[in-house]
């Protein structure tokens, strides 16, 4: 006797097979489609979305990767868009969510060899991207009596939802932050990336909400050790430990309460 695995609910299945449709070759429906209106002005709707296809790629990443799209120039983005449309089509119906696998397919893309950073800047993007749909959350203020009160050994400090921190060989902070300054600060941004990529210099980043826009800060080393035990849901102590005596744990959560880095203090599930 073999077991079956569980039919796929009716709109999940419909869905699944209206993305398969769109993906096909022109003038083909994907098999499986059953559409109620008749099948020639059925086909001519999918024929229609496949003509704006190929823009839509192009709008929904330039609206998450704007730092990539301005370094490649808007006519080779399209192109990248186009390729990645049709290696990695949408596999949901919110386009918010499409887009997750375009920095690595960007890093190992042929012909943006000669840019090696350009994956790295692509997953700051996607960070940003992230962060700002992620969910409201309300800081805890009452927790951090548990600082005082309880063993460090037993306690994990909760960053706020969506944040993140990318660990570079590339100035990707400085790259991003020149691709937002006005005309007369662009000169001598884009000076220092340069000198940045000669020197080889790598930026932790981190990636949190500011109001309602997500935002880049540069890490030092102990920060970073710091913030990625806190990601990885090491206890305090733990995490004071990996980030080494030339943390100071004091001036971090002084700043961390001040940028609002901070959801709260809970005590470890282990």
């Amino acid at each position: 006797m073999s077991l079956q695995p569980p039919p796929e609910p009716r709109e999940a299945l419909r869905q699944r097979l209206l993305l398969a449709a769109f993906a096909a070759p022109a003038g083909s429906a994907a098999p499986g489609l059953s559409i109620r209106e008749p099948q020639m002005r059925a086909l001519r709707g999918l024929e229609a979305y496949r003509a704006n296809a190929e823009a839509l790629a192009e709008r929904a990443l330039s609206a998450v990767f704007a730092t990539v799209q301005p370094m490649v120039g808007e006519e080779n983005f399209g192109r990248l868009a186009r390729e990645f449309w049709q290696a990695r089509p949408p596999e949901r119906g919110d386009m918010g969510e499409w887009g997750e696998a375009f920095p690595a397919w960007l890093g190992t893309h042929a012909a943006m060899a000669q840019w090696p950073y350009l994956g790295d800047c692509a997953r700051l993007d996607m960070a940003l991207h992230h962060n700002e749909r992620a969910a409201d959350a309300v800081f805890d203020a009452a927790s951090l009596s548990l600082l005082e009160s309880t063993d460090p050994e037993a306690l994990v400090l909760q960053l706020m939802p969506g944040t993140a921190l990318l660990l570079s060989a590339w100035p990707i902070a400085s790259i991003h932050a020149a691709h937002r300054v006005d005309e007369a600060q662009s000169e001598a941004a884009f000076a220092a990336v340069r000198a940045a990529l000669d020197a080889q210099r790598g930026e932790p980043v981190l990636v949190v909400r500011q109001g309602w826009r997500a935002v880049v800060r540069v890490l030092g080393p102990a920060e970073a050790d710091w913030t990625a035990s806190l990601l990885a849901g090491a206890n305090l102590s733990a995490a004071l430990e990996h980030a080494g005596e030339s943390f100071d744990f004091g001036t971090w959560l002084a700043t961390a309460l001040r940028e609002q880095w901070v959801k709260g203090v809970a005590l470890s599930s282990d």
